[in-house]
């Protein structure tokens, strides 16, 4: 009996462990008409931002120093945020369209 319940009380343990990991959120900026939508994000590390861009052209979301994610036309492109930071990120081929990060712990 004692061991049944400890195997029980494993399987829990695991199970919140293993919900704990997956509460990860994926967070999509649509990319349409030169404008990133949500412009301005906020997440949690540990999360994915997922750009779909909409457009007819290419974009990127760069952070100068950081990370450039190229974002081809008619494409996803999904980029895990890994620490905490406030950024400000913006396309190199279109520098007009602007965003913010802001990534808690």
């Amino acid at each position: 009996m004692v061991l049944q319940l400890k195997a029980w009380i494993s399987v829990v343990l695991i199970m919140g462990l293993g919900s704990i990991a997956a509460r990860a959120e994926t967070i999509r900026v649509t990319i349409e008409k030169m404008v990133f939508t949500p412009a301005v994000i906020t997440a949690k590390v540990g999360d994915r931002i997922e750009w779909i861009n909409k457009d007819i052209v290419d974009h990127t979301a760069t952070v100068k120093g950081r990370w450039d994610v190229v974002i081809s036309s008619g494409k996803a492109v999904t980029l895990q945020l890994e620490r905490a930071e406030s950024v400000d990120f913006y396309c190199r081929f279109h520098p007009n369209m602007k965003g913010r990060v802001t990534v808690t712990p």
